[in-house]
This record gives structure tokens, sequence and C-alpha cells, in this order.
């Protein structure tokens, strides 16, 4: 039976993290000194989320797709795809700075990696006044001049620095160096894929008392030498209750639903699932397709992600008071 999936988030300690989204869960492990990463909806092998609501709780996304194919995801997305959701969305709270990396694309990671690449867009949750990303060189590098700033500890002075505030998107197309700058809380939606080159890492000691590993050769790869030309940092200003568009791309389509009442989402025209992120407040989801008997409504709150089956077409989205949400799909042509 295929019903609106509520899934439990999947949370990460991290050497970087922080004490912000944990306060989102009830099931932060005892041992976890802090929260980096919360992975809420994934069908990354070793880590996948696991269904939490309605006959298939305990399935994995995986699960799903072995047995509703086509029925979950869309046709046009499985005949590309098949049985690999193509992907990966999460929370992330950087108390301190993130490595400075860079992420293959689709063709450079299939033949090496054997995943998809990692084409990722982050949308900023209240931070810091001092919250900032990374994202590309300020002017063009080479090899050479690479290795020198590692060396030299110099590397952050040679990439694009913007401060972000709430409601900011950064694009980050595979290939583009970036890193997360303290203080900084986002949620993230990517392809299906935890490829990361690290370039730099500060020289910190990870939980194992070792230098974190860094992937230098393979890094220099796949990056964009050139300087960054265009802004890659927006701001969005919420329309209330209505839809905001905040990225298209051949890889994802992500909106912004800020909302104060109910609101009927007509989804028949797209040939994907949708995937709803919660970044403040909460809401029910309900579906009014007359062949669903079970699970009809499911509550999102938070810091929590549902997924919506391609079959269902037409979505209630009530608040509890007000809620904003980030809505996602695939648009492929």
């Amino acid at each position: 039976m295929l019903y609106p999936f509520k899934f439990t988030p999947q949370l990460f300690h991290k050497i970087w993290g922080g004490h912000t989204i944990e306060k989102w869960y009830n099931h932060v492990p005892a041992d976890y000194e802090n929260v980096g990463e919360s992975w809420v909806m994934s069908d990354v092998e070793k880590y996948p989320t696991e269904v939490c609501n309605g006959s298939h709780a305990g399935d994995t996304l995986q699960d799903l797709l072995e047995v509703y194919l086509d029925e979950l995801v869309g046709g046009k997305v499985y005949e590309q795809f098949g049985t690999h959701f193509p992907l990966l969305l999460k929370f992330i709270d950087a108390t301190d700075d993130l490595s400075i990396q860079v992420h293959p694309d689709d063709e450079y990671a299939l033949d090496n990696e054997h995943s998809l690449g990692k084409t990722e867009m982050w949308y900023v949750l209240p931070s810091a006044p001092e919250a900032a990303v990374y994202l590309g060189w300020n002017q063009e590098m080479n090899a050479s001049l690479i290795h020198a700033a590692i060396a030299g500890g110099t590397l952050a002075n040679y990439l694009k620095e913007y401060p972000v505030k709430a409601g900011d998107v950064a694009y980050i197309p595979s290939g583009t160096v970036h890193a997360m700058r303290r203080n900084t809380i986002v949620a993230e939606i990517q392809e299906n894929s935890d490829i990361t080159y690290r370039l730099y890492d500060y020289n910190r000691v990870g939980n194992d008392g070792r230098m974190r590993p860094l992937k230098l050769d393979k890094a220099l790869e796949v990056m964009d030498f050139a300087p960054t030309k265009e802004a890659t940092v927006e701001h969005h200003e919420a329309s209330m209750n209505k839809v905001d568009s905040l990225k298209q791309t051949p890889y994802f389509t992500a909106n912004l639903l800020s909302l104060d009442k109910a609101v009927q989402r007509d989804y028949a025209p797209l040939d994907s699932f949708v995937a709803y992120m919660c970044v403040e407040g909460s809401a029910t989801i309900e579906t009014l397709d007359a062949e669903v008997e079970e699970n009809k409504a499911v509550e999102i709150r938070q810091g929590e992600a549902v997924l919506i089956p391609a079959v269902l077409n037409d979505i209630v989205l009530t608040p509890n008071d007000s809620c904003k949400l980030i809505e996602v799909y695939l648009d492929l042509k």
C-alpha cells in the first residue's frame, strides 16, 4: 500500500558539529558530543533511512523501490535511476569550519567510484551573524598554486567567501571547490552520493586520533580551476501560502512553501515523487487520493522529511500555526 512515507532521521556525530539540530530529535545517541548532520531521506547503502509510519515501518527506501518501482518514483525517474533513489536530503549544523572540498560529476563518479556525482544546494536556516560559505575561487588557480597554499595553510585566501543569512540559497555544482564556515546551519539537497574529496582540513585530528585523510589527487582531477564569475548565493523572501522557486536544476527542483493556512497541491502533471523537508514549525500532510486507505495523513516537524509517491497527486498541507517546507522533485525532460 502506497501512502505518504515519513522517515526516521539518521544522526551523525561530527567533530565540527553543534548542538542546534540535535534539539529537534529525541533519539540522539548518549555518547554523541555534538550532531553535525541529520540524514532525513537517504538511500546511501551504508546509511539508509527507514520508514517510521504505517504498514511499511522499518522498511528502507531500497525496500520500497524494489516493491513499487515507478509507482514510487515516477516513470521517467525509474527509467533513469532504476532502484536507486536519486537524492539525499539532510540538515547540517556546522559549529566549526568544514573541510575545503570538491565533489565529482556523474561521469567521473560512475567511472571511478561506481556512484552518482554530487551537485548540491544549501538552504540557509537561522544561523549566527558571522555565518558564511566558501564557493569557488577568487582567481585563476593551478595545481602548483594549490599545493603551495595547502602547505602554507593559506588555501582559504583563494576562495570566494559569501556571508549568508536565513533564506539564502547556495548552489554548488560538481567541480566547485567549497566549504561551509562555522556557525552555519543549512538544509541540503543533493544527488544521492557520499563522495567527497577533501583538499584541506585545517590539520584537524579525527576521532581516531589521526589526521583526517585528504584526497587531493582526485580533487585536482575533478575541480574547476577558473574563478567564480556568477553569483552562486541568492536570497529568497518567502511569499505566504504561495510556492517560491528556490532552484531548478537537471538534478532536482526545489521550492519553498511558507504556510499559515491549508494549501492544496496537485502533482498530476509531474512524473516524479515529491519530498518535503520541514525547516520550520510543523504541518499535517494529507493525501486526497481515493485509493489510499491507510495513513492518509502524517505530521511533519522541523528536521523531518516525508516522501509522496508519484502515484499520489492530490495533497493538502495544513500548518500547525505556521511552517516552512522545502518541496523537492525531479523534472526530467
